[in-house]
């Protein structure tokens, strides 16, 4: 039908349509319809939404069922680097990120199913993952809820084998209200009456009594986590903990704390659809797991050569408050385990509380470093991000690149004292952009 490529015709898409979200289901229920009504062919679906640990979640569930035998789709947004990560098909062994060919027809028919009328690209790109899922046999299929829950996109999901609300706070205020109680109303949106659901940990209690409430009146089975199952460090494993007892089971791959109740949540939601997982499973899981950009360890590639000699570089893309707080909590464990002087080098978008991130680092970060995102229209300058950390009560100075921080990091470091622990974070955008100039995006 097409000989361009996925991205080219993305690109082309993205000229037409108007960019962000529209929320309603009006528009996306309807280019569905002429394509046959695809979600409605799909395996069985585990919908995730949330503020923070969607992604998390949505790793640690491939990883269950893939590590059980069974073939799973994976829909996730945004990507890091290429549009293809947004999509994983299943297949025996594991699977595969959708290849360019396959990709690039379905966008095609999409589009041409659209005939040009108003819609955003993210229902385009929804509907195209509806249509990959529909079209490709497969034992599960993984669905991230992209902005909100009652009017994503991906809300048009009758009957899902369960609904997962992962930790609810503030973000995306302008689209979903300014307090907790209206965010986690919104995300309870994908609750289907009778249809299993799974509430992860909260950090709000104003939250977690919305989602409870709305579970309980669609009389949707209910499992909460800290009441119904729970996960905990023991003698350096992970104990996870439900009605059918104990697993013992290795620590999660993916670092820190706020992980094992990540985990915990997947456990909970893959057993909720009804898959049977093993405690041998369940342990290879925890090894295996992989989530790029996301509390990701960078070894080796062409940025982590401008750093100090002996470095430890990770990566984060977590851009609001509470990823803050998770992702600070984390940098404090590996701070017990081999203490590090900590530096940050931070770039933000202007729809973020930049200065509620960086009060979850006041006392662990020696110094920041900002940059602009150029690959987002609303990055914040440097400089202003500079004044946002300042606010903070963090030490902190702009400069103009990743690569420049680096270096000039590794030129005013003392070869004498122990090598710095370095997180580069604060925006998925960079995150990706990151990964890219190092040479390493995801496979």
């Amino acid at each position: 039908m097409t000989t361009l490529s996925a991205e080219r015709q993305i690109e082309h898409l993205m000229t037409l349509h108007p960019k962000g979200f529209d929320l309603s289901l009006d528009r996306v229920s309807r280019l569905l319809e002429r394509l046959g009504n695809p979600q409605d062919r799909l395996p069985p679906v585990i919908h995730i939404a949330g503020t923070n640990g969607k992604g998390s979640c949505a790793a640690f569930s491939r990883a269950l069922l893939e590590a059980a035998g069974y073939r799973v789709h994976v829909h996730t947004s945004p990507h890091l680097v290429n549009w293809h990560e947004r999509y994983r098909l299943g297949a025996e062994g594991g699977g595969k990120l959708v290849e360019d060919k396959v990709f690039a027809n379905a966008i095609a028919r999409v589009a041409e199913a659209n005939a040009g009328e108003t819609i955003t690209v993210f229902e385009i790109l929804t509907a195209v993952g509806f249509l990959l899922f529909a079209e490709h046999p497969a034992d599960a299929a993984i669905m991230e809820v992209g902005l909100g829950g009652r009017f994503d996109a991906t809300n048009v999901i009758k009957r899902p084998a369960v609904s997962v609300i992962m930790p609810v706070s503030l973000d995306h205020e302008a689209y979903l209200g300014d307090r907790v109680e209206l965010i986690a109303a919104e995300k309870a949106g994908i609750i289907k009456r009778g249809c299993p659901v799974v509430v992860g940990a909260q950090e709000f209690e104003a939250a977690q009594l919305v989602l409870i409430e709305t579970a309980e009146r669609l009389r949707a089975p209910l499992s909460v986590y800290g009441q119904d199952f729970l996960a905990f460090g023991e003698n350096g494993r992970m104990v996870y903990q439900d009605g059918d007892g104990l697993m013992d089971l290795s620590p999660p791959r993916l670092p820190g704390r706020h992980q094992f109740a990540n985990a915990a949540a997947a456990i909970a939601a893959i057993k909720a659809a009804g898959f049977e997982i093993g405690e041998h499973d369940a342990d290879q899981a925890m090894t295996s797991v992989s989530w790029p950009g996301r509390m990701q360890r960078l070894t080796q590639g062409r940025l982590v050569d401008l750093a100090p000699r002996g470095a430890e570089i990770w990566l984060d893309g977590g851009h609001n408050p509470g990823a803050g707080t998770a992702i600070a909590e984390a940098l404090a464990e590996q701070e017990e385990k081999t203490p590090r002087p900590l530096f940050l080098i931070s770039g933000m978008i202007n729809t973020k509380d930049q200065s509620g991130y960086f009060r979850a680092f006041k006392g662990l970060a020696r110094h920041v470093y900002t940059v602009p995102v150029s690959m987002s229209d609303s990055g914040v300058p440097n400089d202003e991000l500079a004044a946002r950390a300042a606010e903070a009560e963090l030490s902190a100075e702009p400069v103009s690149s990743v690569a420049n921080a680096l270096m000039l990091l590794r030129d005013t470091w003392d070869e004498k004292e122990v090598a710095p622990r370095i997180l580069i974070g604060g925006s998925l955008y960079l995150a990706g952009a990151v990964l890219a100039e190092n040479g390493t995006p995801p496979s």
